[in-house]
């Protein structure tokens, strides 16, 4: 096989955000796009040649034939081998796995994560490094450098690999190993947790149901819940992965789990719900009649992690991202744990979790993990749930209720205002970043501004810095608004505030989330102007 050498000339916008490129999928389509992010991605790296990779993604639209093009790529770019999730899947963190296990040089994810897909929606490529986790800065600095003076790129013509065949083939002198994409990774989940414990708890009458969203978590949870655990046929729901999701948004929050969200807090609920997204590393945890926050469902688990037997040892430390609530820094302050606070994006807890200083890490967008791979991980989080569960006899809603009396409550609430004018956006926030000096000490609605200030991350293992990460506001008592521009949609601009409160008294704990939030809902407004900026009078998500 020979390889071709493409002309080309470099395409707008291939900049990646805080989880690889994501665009349109009819964009990703175009003649050259592609080829041209994934020749910059070999360029950003010192080239394959020579070098393991493992490939996988979510199924979405356009999977297949992007599967194809990067391994007929990998081929022309002297890659020793490619290690490829059968059919072309593996979810986000099952890759992360393999990456780790096989000391592969790194991977390709094909996935947008919990935005939707099909013809019309959404795509998305990042490369995830040796260590298993996304490319930080400098890295895709360089892939951006690359695809901006890109003038050729290589590929060799070829009939599609049969990826739908276990088993080992070549592309040319390249090899590709086609694996089961469940197996190890249930394999790993199996050592981490205590499988016996879980299967008496399910054998005794608990019943669950977990939602899959029509995307890559169905074959894991299917294999692991219903299969190696025991649960009844049927738990898992949606479990098929779907190249537009069933038509809908694998996204695993009380708006687009909504069927899950129903039959939880119907007469009828099973003892315990959960839902992933798209490529399986975010996740949604319901009891009956009772939703955790993913805040609170972080924060719960670092405290009772050391049921588990992979955390029976304590935790090292514990991190968050900037943005979600400060829950975590209770249970870390009670429980003497070193608590981090990182920029938004995965790709910030790899040194602390390289580094060993910390053991569990999450975000407020409904992702958590642990030092077990370098990703959030959706499945892993519900099993840890499983586990606590298991080994404590409660319920979910004791569970919170419980955590709560112990460490007090942080009312939290993320208000998503999607596909806003962007300009207008950045104008807004640049006009309140012009006032974050003068704002402390002064009166809000009722309530004194402690601190403003625009948030800024040294990395305390190589001394990076990032700067620009989002507008944060914190009142006396411990309420906060954290203002910041998402880089995960591919329309528009997504406007994120978060919105937090905090209470010590169990009278107010059952309240409403957003009834709590209320004042410091009208403070967010009055501080920024949303209406005025974004024309929006209320947001189009709130998780």
């Amino acid at each position: 096989m020979t390889v071709t050498t493409v002309k080309t000339a470099p395409i707008d916008g291939q900049v990646p955000g805080t989880s690889g490129l994501r665009k349109k999928t009819h964009i990703f389509m175009q003649p050259h796009y592609l080829e041209n992010f994934i020749q910059s991605i070999w360029t950003a790296i010192g080239g394959v040649r020579g070098k393991t990779l493992v490939l996988g993604g979510d199924g979405r639209y356009f999977n297949d034939r992007a599967a194809q093009v990067i391994l007929r790529m990998a081929a022309a770019g002297g890659a020793a081998k490619v290690i490829v999730g059968q059919s072309a899947l593996l979810s986000t963190p099952a890759a992360s796995h393999l990456i780790r296990l096989y000391k592969t040089d790194g991977g390709i994810i094909m996935s947008a994560s919990h935005n939707p897909g099909g013809p019309d929606e959404d795509f998305g490529v990042k490369f995830n490094m040796p260590n298993g986790g996304p490319a930080p800065e400098p890295v895709t600095d360089r892939m951006v450098a690359a695809a901006q003076s890109i003038s050729e790129y290589h590929i060799i013509e070829a009939q599609d690999v049969d990826l739908a065949r276990l088993g080992t083939t070549t592309l040319g002198a390249m090899q590709i190993e086609v694996v089961d994409p469940v197996a190890d990774y249930a394999e790993l989940m199996e050592k981490l947790f205590d499988f016996k414990a879980i299967k008496a708890l399910l054998d005794s009458g608990f019943t669950l149901r977990f939602d899959a969203m029509h995307a890559v978590t169905g074959p894991y949870a299917t294999a692991i819940l219903e299969g190696a655990l025991g649960a009844a046929p049927g738990s898992v729901v949606n479990a098929v992965p779907s190249p537009d999701f069933g038509g809908g948004h694998p996204d695993p929050n009380p708006i687009w789990a909504k069927d899950l969200m129903d039959v939880m807090m119907g007469p009828d609920a099973p003892d315990f719900g959960a839902a992933s997204d798209g490529d399986g590393d975010r996740n949604m945890i319901v009891g009956r009649g009772c939703y955790v926050g993913p805040s609170d469902s972080l924060a719960v688990l670092a405290a009772n992690a050391h049921f588990a037997p992979a955390y029976s040892a304590g935790l090292k430390g514990v991190a968050r991202s900037m943005p979600t609530s400060r829950a975590l820094d209770r249970v870390a302050a009670k429980r003497g744990l070193e608590c981090y606070e990182t920029p938004t994006g995965w790709k910030f807890f790899g040194n602390l979790l390289d580094d060993g200083r910390i053991t569990l890490c999450g975000e407020e967008s409904a992702g958590t993990g642990s030092d077990h791979v370098r990703e959030k991980d959706g499945l892993w989080a519900v099993l840890l749930w499983l586990n606590i569960l298991a080994r404590t006899g409660k319920s979910v809603a004791q569970m919170m209720t419980d955590h709560w009396a112990e460490f007090g409550r942080n009312f939290y609430s993320r208000h998503d205002y999607e596909a806003v004018d962007g300009a207008r956006a950045k104008e807004m926030l640049d006009r309140l970043r012009g006032r974050l000096a003068t704002l402390p000490g002064t009166d809000i609605l009722g309530a004194v501004v402690d601190s403003a200030d625009e948030f800024a991350y040294d990395d305390p293992v190589d001394g990076s810095r990032s700067t620009g990460q989002g507008l944060r506001v914190t009142f006396q008592g411990g309420g906060r608004i954290v203002y910041r521009l998402s880089g995960t949609g591919t329309v528009g601009a997504t406007l994120r505030v978060y919105i937090e409160d905090v209470s010590d008294d169990p009278a107010t704990f059952t309240k409403d989330t957003q009834l709590a939030l209320n004042d410091m809902i009208d403070r967010a407004e009055t501080l920024a102007g949303i209406a005025e900026f974004t024309g929006r009078t209320a947001p189009d998500v709130r998780t």
